[in-house]
């Protein structure tokens, strides 16, 4: 086995959103979601061997209990009682809203089976992924990603190569955590929300035609199903008892402005999931002119123009 490997991921961006789950006990989703790997923000993990678990995230000790799940069934498929060292740390803010999750057990699922020199699909160490974040096993894959309602592992429908002219402009509203976590709102929205239901019956829905989007490239009628998902999902959250909201005013101001840009004919097609920070989709050619559009709203905004993102890359340190 390995002493020591080190593995970047990218978070996951659901365009159809994820929202809710199927089964609780094994992370399974209750709704389809259609994402893209985002270039240029990144999860770094660092695993070693070690005498007991432990994790630091940006140099603070982390709770296990999330974690465990996914190192035992990692123990499990290897077939020996190994622990694990785990320093990681992100280029963007954790835990607001980013899609951190996603990014940092996807680098760490494939850390730790580097460790153990597993040698596992891409669709198993999705499913492992997927025990710690549902989001996570999109991110075991860069391109464009497909997550199934009930299924435990994704698949790439697309390579990073395959839109090229794609960008995402990040409107970076907050650094802060969020208030709520996703899973807390989750059930927080099956549980109390009366349009939990139709939420997921139209969450379905809006997945046939934003696959027929991307597989024409087209960005005006995936940018409108996207905007449809994330409006509909944080209506739902808005409907719990109590209310869900995750929007802060520059939140509003940069969705305002999106619909000004379309307005002028440009296409700024905004999504948010849960927390303040707004995402972007629009072409190359249009995506500085967003960004300084969006700039000017508020000076303490930080704007990040990504592209289509690779998978999971890793390596092992040398001496």
């Amino acid at each position: 086995m390995k002493q020591e490997v080190l593995c970047r991921a990218s978070p996951s961006l659901a365009l159809i959103k994820y929202w809710g789950k199927k089964n609780t006990r094994q992370n399974l989703p209750a709704t389809p979601s259609l994402a893209v790997t985002l270039g240029g923000v990144h999860t770094e993990t660092r695993v070693r061997m070690a005498g007991k678990d432990s994790i630091r995230l940006n140099g603070e000790v982390v709770a296990l209990d999330r974690f465990l799940p996914l190192f035992g069934a990692l123990r499990r498929a290897a077939g020996q009682e190994v622990y694990f060292q785990v320093e990681t740390s992100n280029n963007f803010p954790s835990a607001a809203g980013l899609a951190s999750s996603s990014s940092g057990f996807a680098a760490l699922t494939v850390a730790c089976a580097r460790i153990l020199e597993l040698d596992l699909s891409p669709a198993r160490l999705s499913a492992f992924a997927r025990a710690g974040s549902a989001s996570a096993a999109r991110s075991l894959f860069g391109g464009f990603t497909l997550l199934p309602a009930g299924d435990s592992a994704a698949r790439q429908l697309y390579g990073p190569g395959y839109w090229p002219e794609l960008r995402i402009v990040i409107a970076l509203v907050s650094r802060k955590a969020k208030p709520i976590s996703s899973r807390a709102a989750m059930e927080a929205t099956r549980l109390s929300s009366p349009y939990y239901r139709a939420w997921l019956r139209n969450a379905a829905e809006l997945l046939d035609p934003a696959l027929r989007a991307l597989g024409r490239r087209d960005i005006e009628a995936l940018g409108s199903v996207a905007r449809l998902s994330y409006s509909r999902m944080h209506a739902a959250l808005l409907a719990a008892s109590p209310p869900v909201l995750y929007w802060l005013p520059t939140t509003v101001a940069v969705i305002r402005e999106c619909q000004s840009l379309r307005d002028e004919g440009i296409g700024a097609w905004e999504t948010l999931d849960a927390g303040p920070q707004v995402k972007v989709l629009c072409l190359d050619s249009e995506a500085p002119i967003i960004g300084e559009r969006l700039q000017a709203l508020d000076q303490e905004l930080k704007i990040i123009i990504a592209a289509v993102g690779e998978g999971p890359v890793c390596e092992v340190p040398g001496p």
